[in-house]
Formats: C-alpha cells, sequence, structure tokens
C-alpha cells in the first residue's frame, strides 16, 4: 500500500537558498516503479531540439528528480547525454536513502547519486532537470509551488521537465519549463499504442490531468487531435506514421501553436505552446 502524499505548498518551500539545501529534503516517497528505457522518447527530445541547451551551458549540470526504485533511466540518461557533451554531469536524486545507496555501485565520472528532494541538493544550478511519474503522486494545488521551487535552482538557460508516462513508454507527455514559466506541453506515443490521439489524457502531467473536460483548453486540444486524425483516415493505407504527420499539419493550419516539424512528427511526436493548454484559472 502507497502511503497518502504529504502536501507541498509554496509557503512551505520559501527559505530556500542559493545552493539549494533546506537540511530535511521536500517532498514524499514515491512507488518507485520503473523500467529501462522507459524515459527513452523524453530523452530523445532533450538530445534533439533541446540539445544546444546543454551544448551551450556553461556548467553541464543535470538531475535526473525522482529516478525510482533502480536507477536504470538515470543511467540511460547520462549515456544519451554524453553523446551530445562528454563532460556532462547528471545527478540522480532520490528522497529515498535505500534507493541511492543501491545506484551508488553504478556511480562513475560524470555520474552521481544523491539523497533529496525538490531542493536539488546539488552545487550550481541544473540546465536540465528531469522529472517523471513524480509530481503525479502530489495534489493538484501544489503543481504551481513545487514548479517554483525547482525553476529557481535552474541556470539562467536552464529548462526543467515534468512529465508522466505509461509503465514502458509507449505514452509519454511533458511539460517544459524555464526559469519564468511553463513554455510547452509535448505528447509522444508508440503508432500501434493507441486507437486515438487523446489515448494519450491518461498520461497527461499532473497540472492537466484533471483538466482534461469540457471548457478547459487542453480538451478543447484533445478532441482536435481526434478529429484531424479521423479526417486523416484515408493516409492509413500509407501507415500511421503518415497519418499522425497530416494531423499535426491540420492542427497547425487551424490555428494551434504546434511547434517543430515534420522530423519531430514522424517520431509520435507534438509539441504545442503552453498558453493553448493552461488550465483557464492558471497562468
Amino acid at each position: 500500500m502507497v502511503q497518502k502524499a504529504e502536501r507541498v505548498r509554496a509557503p512551505q518551500i520559501s527559505g530556500r537558498t542559493g545552493t539549494g539545501r533546506l537540511g530535511k529534503p521536500v517532498g514524499n516517497v514515491t512507488r518507485g516503479t520503473t523500467n529501462p528505457n522507459r524515459m527513452r522518447r523524453v530523452d530523445r527530445w532533450l538530445t534533439g531540439p533541446q540539445a544546444p541547451r546543454l551544448r551551450n551551458a556553461a556548467d553541464p549540470l543535470v538531475v535526473d528528480l525522482g529516478y525510482g526504485a533502480t536507477p536504470a533511466t538515470a543511467v540511460e540518461l547520462y549515456e544519451r547525454l554524453s553523446a551530445v557533451r562528454q563532460d556532462v554531469r547528471v545527478v540522480g536524486i532520490e528522497i529515498e536513502p535505500e534507493r541511492v545507496s543501491a545506484a551508488a555501485p553504478l556511480e562513475r565520472p560524470g555520474l552521481a547519486f544523491r539523497v533529496g528532494g525538490f531542493e536539488l541538493p546539488v552545487p550550481g544550478r541544473p540546465v536540465l532537470v528531469r522529472a517523471f511519474n513524480v509530481l503525479r503522486q502530489y495534489e493538484e494545488a501544489d503543481v504551481p509551488g513545487i514548479w517554483r521551487m525547482v525553476q529557481d535552482r535552474l541556470s539562467a538557460d536552464g529548462l526543467f521537465i515534468d512529465g508522466t508516462c505509461d509503465e514502458i513508454g509507449r505514452r509519454v507527455t511533458w511539460v517544459a519549463l524555464d526559469r519564468e514559466r511553463p513554455l510547452s506541453l509535448s505528447m509522444s506515443v508508440r503508432f500501434g499504442s493507441f486507437d486515438l490521439p487523446s489515448d494519450v489524457a491518461e498520461r497527461l502531467p499532473k497540472a492537466l490531468i484533471h483538466r482534461n473536460v469540457p471548457g478547459e483548453p487542453v480538451h478543447a486540444l484533445m478532441q482536435a487531435m481526434d478529429r484531424a486524425w479521423l479526417e486523416s483516415a484515408p493516409l492509413a493505407s500509407f501507415g500511421t506514421r503518415q497519418r499522425w504527420q497530416a494531423m499535426c499539419r491540420s492542427l497547425r493550419d487551424a490555428g494551434w501553436p504546434v511547434q517543430d516539424g515534420p522530423s519531430r512528427w514522424r517520431l509520435g511526436e507534438l509539441t504545442v505552446d503552453w498558453d493553448a493548454v493552461a488550465p483557464l484559472d492558471r497562468p
């Protein structure tokens, strides 16, 4: 049985320091469920459109926040980012000390593991922070405060990725935030893993998953995706990849602020501006 998470509100996370050290870690122990290669889709985005952030960083510090019961995805993140920048430093952070002790034998130059939480107990300011399947176990009302805490620890050009995925990484979504605000919502799916594109809604990040209801922008996007998908049915004979790309083009033509282009769409990826999906009662 998983213990109900304690609330994490913005007033509770004040008083942070420039080093990110607050003493007791901020957050709750997660279920820890993870699988090798589960984060491949978001990592492919980090080493693709976001690679310049890492290449140009004065300090190539990256944090994998809440990597889970096993460190497989943190190790994979290090190996994938090393292809972009050889001197990258990845720190896996877990609030459960036993998980950190179990990961310690895998440490190597450029890869380390530390006990901590949202305060990010690392020296310096990370250029990338990846937190997957972590915030989903908190209350929606806690999300803005948690976001703000992590954002305050980023480098000037840093990016915080708050995402959710299924058990083996077939349906993945994430919100990307810089130091000031949320920037985008991305979705990435394995072709053949869905009937309608809106099936990905069950893996929306905590900030949006309860907003997939009529009247909310993210619900409008899900409906628009399904309509464009159905209208692209004649392309099914050419393959799901072609149909997905046609859906993305239709969304862009209809006025949705779709980012990137065919080189990303063909991977089963779709990214839109945050302003197009932000909850009506929050920025």
